[in-house]
């Protein structure tokens, strides 16, 4: 069910503080930890504590967690003193989404070209 935790989900086992991570940072509805495999000197991810599969499922479920979890992704990209950076969302396998739990990718410290991939 959308906002519970799943029992074979990695990131709310994230949450769950059952597997490691390397936190940067934690509100009370978001969690923000480093990428085990960073595609840029800084790559963050930001997950909403309530599991909810993709973006658009976080967004229509519960828009204020979907902010706080943009508004997460910003205090990340300040913190990390980052000129400029990158927020991605991907959403579907073919869109390169490997763990069913929404979360945000805070990218930079490096040129991003576009367009992406």
């Amino acid at each position: 069910m959308a906002g519970e935790p799943q029992e074979d989900c990695l990131f709310c086992k994230i949450v769950a503080g059952q597997i490691p991570a390397t936190i940067v940072r934690e509100t009370d509805t978001t969690v923000a930890f480093r990428d085990i495999n960073p595609q840029a000197p800084t790559h963050v991810l930001v997950i909403p504590r309530a599991h909810h599969k993709d973006a658009g499922a976080l967004a229509a479920a519960a828009p204020e967690v979907a902010a706080d979890v943009l508004r997460e992704a910003q205090a990340v990209a300040d913190q990390e003193q980052l000129e400029s950076h990158r927020i991605v969302f991907n959403t579907g396998g073919g869109a390169g989404q490997t763990v069913w739990h929404a979360h945000a990718h805070v990218l930079g410290g490096r040129g991003l070209h576009w367009p992406p991939g």
